[in-house]
């Protein structure tokens, strides 16, 4: 069995429960159900599935959970109002704040571990600083936290909206895979390029070319001074923090990594990974696991 199917997202997180506009969140929890919580959460244009085969190896020992984020993977935008708040949350504050409240509807007892990649490096620092959440670690590889902001493809979506809409489904299909293939270091495998593709050009219900167009043009608008200036109190919380970071990532170069590390300050340690981009998951899953595994290790053997 695959672990796409041993992880798939079951159960169901409405945001608001009632009001407009309104957000839909699939997730799944794996591992025994009294053991230390953690928390995978993925970023942009990519789903929950990439951090499956982790989630399911280290449900060994820990309470795993996986959650794709709103207008992502199987997660909904219920509203068209929602839809139009989502494409223009460049800062993510909506998503720190239904993220947080996800955390909060688990009704965890003691505090998780996250692991947090892409965009969701500013959402789980936000969640800390805005929302009051506390985490036992974190763990950030290749984020999006600190500017300067955006690929110019992510420009150039947001100004030709409707354009990008109203390309044929076929086309669409291959400006997707060309994007998602120039985020990895190494050639991806056909069926990994298959499944960073599918919820944009499936067509099934899923968020489709019309949800990836929302995406790019709400990473265009992308912003974090307000909160960078806060990120120092992560640090002096004594929350160990552990960045780490594809050498070859074109998206979002390793010398973020310092720059992140100098912001949150504290108990902050950079690891450069080589032969790896932006999708280190996908170019080094050997090292990703063993550097998660130690730095796990690590915390839970001193708390």
């Amino acid at each position: 069995m695959t672990s796409h199917l041993l992880t798939s997202l079951l159960q169901t997180f409405t945001y608001p429960s009632t009001a407009d506009p309104q957000y839909q969140i699939q997730w799944t929890r794996l591992g025994p159900q009294d053991a230390q919580p953690l928390i995978f959460v993925h970023g942009t244009p990519w789903s929950s599935r990439l951090w499956a085969p982790y989630a399911l190896a280290l449900s060994r020992k820990y309470t795993v959970y996986l959650f794709d984020n709103p207008g992502y993977g199987q997660s909904k935008l219920l509203t068209p109002s929602a839809a139009a708040e989502f494409a223009s949350n460049g800062p993510l504050t909506k998503q720190a704040k239904i993220t947080a409240a996800l955390f909060r509807h688990w009704g965890l007892t003691r505090p998780p571990h996250i692991v947090a990649h892409d965009n969701a490096g500013l959402v789980t620092l936000r969640t800390i600083l805005q929302h009051g959440c506390v985490y036992k670690s974190l763990t950030l590889i290749d984020v999006v936290a600190v500017g300067p902001w955006g690929l110019p493809f992510f420009k150039l979506v947001a100004e030709n909206e409707d354009v990008f809409k109203a390309i044929p489904a076929g086309m669409f299909d291959g400006i997707v895979r060309s994007y998602v293939r120039d985020a990895a270091y190494k050639p991806l495998r056909k069926e990994d390029e298959d499944m960073l593709a599918e919820p944009w050009v499936s067509g099934d219900g899923r968020p489709g070319q019309e949800g990836l167009v929302h995406v790019l043009k709400q990473a265009s608008m992308r912003v974090s001074e307000d909160v960078e200036v806060e990120y120092h109190k992560v640090g002096e919380s004594g929350l160990p923090v552990r960045i780490i970071w594809g050498k070859q990532d074109k998206w979002v170069p390793c010398e973020r990594a310092e720059k992140l590390k100098h912001l949150i300050r504290g108990k902050t340690e950079v690891v450069l990974v080589e032969d790896a981009g932006h999708l280190i998951q996908l170019d080094q899953p050997e090292r990703l696991m063993a550097e998660i595994v130690m730095f796990l290790t690590e915390v839970d053997a001193i708390s």
